[in-house]
């Protein structure tokens, strides 16, 4: 039994010494030239490969040992559209829309001018909007502008910024460019949400808003369709900023957690076209909401300033709504009015 013993454990040493030479001599596994050299290209990937591989459209993987496997890509060809699409057809995108934009509204400024009340100011004033539609508004618009900046600047920032500082600066600047617009998103998709659960029940499209766009909405020569709470153009606005909000919101946090789920680096790559595209549309319209809101229409910034309008403003723009709030008011306390006396 001892004798059977010592042959087991011989055998079995033997099997060990194997294979520590087959490992400690990897020479022998290698593929050799005709003259007896070692070859250590032999195996390795040649460049016309990889170039056959990129013009079939294919991509180039390596081999990583961490979960996320999508690390291990090193060329993707659609990354070379999207570079393409970023650094040249997104900035035509914006820099037509924005600027042409701003170009579109001096131009109407300096046609038009400002749509003044006809009938001036009453003295008289009446809600349109209360302390908290006001404060969600401000805050919302506040984000907006530090969102559109900061965003502005992944796209404008190399040509327009770096000419007129040093990279040193221009580096440190988009440093806390990029963080102020990761955490500034989340209270304005907070905002964007209260925007839509205030001001949905007044903000859908019925046949007063047909009217209101046929008659050029009171901005176009000087007729003042009747409207109620909010008119055709804003509806239009609204919309624009729960939907445009929305997707900017969603593209915008898989663009922040990347690769959650089944997204892929071309996903990745389609959510960050779609969300720059929404942006600077998103942009250029709130650029034509902010000039009816200022300097486009007498007494329109007070709605959102104080929260009063004068009724004869309210007259001329909401004549549906102004006639809906009396009547409430003459219910609610027959001898006295919601309509007060301006200070």
């Amino acid at each position: 039994m001892s004798t059977l013993t010592r042959t087991f454990h011989s055998a079995l040493g033997a099997l060990a010494l194997l294979c520590v030479v087959l490992l400690a001599n990897p020479a022998s596994a290698q593929v050799r030239n005709p003259d007896g050299s070692v070859n250590p290209t032999a195996s390795a990937v040649q460049e016309q490969q990889l170039l056959n591989t990129l013009r079939s459209g294919g991509s180039i993987d390596g081999r990583v040992s961490i979960p996320n496997q999508s690390a291990g890509v090193l060329i993707q060809p659609a990354g070379q559209d999207w570079r393409h699409f970023h650094e040249v057809t997104l900035r035509w995108i914006g820099g037509i829309a924005i600027v042409g934009m701003l170009i579109l509204l001096i131009a109407f400024y300096l046609i038009r001018g400002m749509v003044r009340l006809k009938s001036g100011r009453s003295g008289r004033t009446i809600l349109r909007f209360n302390g908290f539609e006001r404060f969600v508004h401000w805050m919302t618009a506040t984000c907006f502008i530090i969102l559109a900046i900061t965003g502005l600047n992944i796209t404008f920032g190399r040509p327009l910024l770096m000419p007129l500082m040093s990279a040193e600066a221009f580096t440190t600047w988009s440093e806390a460019a990029k963080y102020a617009h990761n955490f500034v998103s989340f209270p304005f998709t907070i905002g964007v949400v209260l925007i839509f659960l205030m001001w949905i029940s007044g903000n859908i499209p019925n046949r007063t808003d047909v009217q209101w766009v046929k008659r050029g909405g009171g901005i176009v020569g000087d007729d003042h369709p009747p409207a109620w709470r909010f008119n055709a153009g804003q509806k239009m606005i609204y919309w624009i900023v729960v939907l445009g909000g929305a997707a900017s919101a969603i593209t915008g946090y898989l663009l922040m957690f990347p690769f959650y789920g089944d997204l892929t680096v071309s996903g990745m790559q389609t959510a960050q076209m779609v969300h720059s595209i929404v942006a600077v549309l998103f942009v250029a319209a709130m650029l034509a909401h902010i000039y009816i809101g200022t300097i486009g229409m007498e007494g329109a910034f007070e709605a959102m300033g104080s929260g009063d309008v004068d009724v004869n403003w309210a007259r001329e723009h909401h004549s549906l709504w102004l006639d809906e709030e009396l009547k409430r008011d003459q219910k609610a306390a027959p001898t006295g009015a919601r309509a007060t006396p301006a200070e």
